[in-house]
């Protein structure tokens, strides 16, 4: 059986674990993404890569060392550099003595007959029914999971035990990826979304509200933002993440097929300050902060990999926002020199002054900031 691996990004592993095995093939699943793997990437990387290509090679070397013979990777068109990263990391790989097969999958609006080709040719359940299947599953896989996770930043700002939200979602995590019939899925899902929701919180508190903003691999991946949402959660922080993996496949993937005006609103939101669209999630940082100030949230993160035209694009944009609308911002430029510790001094001094204007302003009683991370 053909074993195929993909980048590690987030939980997506879950549904594409699922996905793969539906398909006929067997999956390898990339291991937590540690400093070795940034190690492995970054040795055979050009020096001002992209910090996720770098990643994704890492990714690639771990999960050839456990008998991966195919790389799934997605593709693209735009600015962003992420539309070519498939070839890029293939002439890479091979100029470092590693031979392995590379399908990329670009949108299906591009090439839906060349998409259909590859996937008769590298997947043995490939029959309309069979593909059915496997998406459905999959999805609901990665639909649950981004519904748990909203909810559970909600709740971990406000649990009594500190760290007993993550604790349950680890769980999750593990048996909705054990999980394979659809019964079996919907019913770890009921149960997990009770459980969490009888976590014992504080009732008489007003957490402050952050929107978490970005490049979609920083923000999606919690050992490469150091755990971002969970350290500010277990902070009293209710942190917003205004990117899920299920709604860039609806932008991305579906709604920009039948609806080519879909970016039209956000453009709208963002025109006073960002007036064409620059790739990647570049638009949407700066849609989103405006969005966060209307709305009066309490302050926003953006977080971006060093190098990245897009966010270095909407960061230009940010202070003229935050001005407009008084809303607070931090940018976290992320690369493989970035540490934890003043990743943590950073995001402490950020929450304090949030609180400190939150009481000033008599917003309600706040969660003193736990420090200690």
């Amino acid at each position: 059986m053909l074993k195929v691996t993909f980048p590690h990004i987030g939980n997506s592993y879950i549904p594409f674990r699922t996905l793969l095995m539906e398909l006929g093939v067997e999956p390898v699943i990339p291991p937590p993404i540690t400093q070795r793997t940034i190690s492995l990437g970054t040795q055979i990387a050009p020096e001002f890569a992209c910090f996720p290509l770098k990643i994704n090679l890492g990714n690639y070397i771990e999960t050839m060392e456990k008998g991966a013979e195919m790389i799934l990777m997605a593709g693209g068109v735009g600015p962003c550099r992420f539309g070519y990263y498939g070839e890029v990391q293939r002439e890479i790989l091979q100029d470092a003595g590693y031979e392995i097969d590379f399908l990329v999958l670009e949108a299906p609006k591009t090439h839906p007959r060349e998409l259909w080709e590859k996937i008769k040719r590298i997947f043995p359940c490939h029959q309309p029914h069979d593909l059915i299947r496997a998406l459905r599953k999959a999805w609901i896989k990665a639909d649950l999971l981004d519904q748990f996770d909203r909810l559970a930043n909600h709740v971990r700002a406000r649990e009594l035990k500190r760290g007993q939200v993550s604790q349950l979602q680890a769980r999750f995590y593990h048996q909705l990826d054990q999980a394979v019939l659809l019964d079996e899925i919907q019913r770890v899902a009921r149960q997990f979304m009770e459980e969490l929701k009888d976590v014992p919180t504080r009732k008489d508190e007003q957490p402050l509200r952050v929107r978490l903003v970005g490049e979609i691999y920083m923000v999606l991946e919690p050992n490469v933002n150091f755990h971002i949402e969970r350290v500010l959660g277990e902070m009293g922080v209710d942190v917003e993440r205004t990117i899920y993996f299920t709604d860039w496949v609806k932008d991305t993937l579906l709604k920009s097929i039948y609806d080519p005006n879909w970016r039209a609103q956000m453009l709208a939101v963002a025109r006073p300050y960002l007036k064409n669209f620059v790739g990647g999630h570049g638009l949407e940082t700066v849609a989103h902060t405006v969005e966060a100030g209307v709305n009066r949230y309490d302050g926003v993160i953006q977080l971006a990999p060093f190098t990245c035209m897009p966010e270095i694009v909407a960061m230009q944009a940010l202070p003229a926002v935050s001005q407009d609308l008084d809303i607070p911002y931090l940018t976290l430029i992320i690369d493989e020199h970035a540490a934890e510790a003043g990743i943590m001094t950073r995001l402490e001094a950020f929450i304090d002054l949030l609180s400190y204007q939150r009481n000033s302003r008599g917003g309600g009683k706040t969660r003193e900031v736990v420090s200690g991370y």
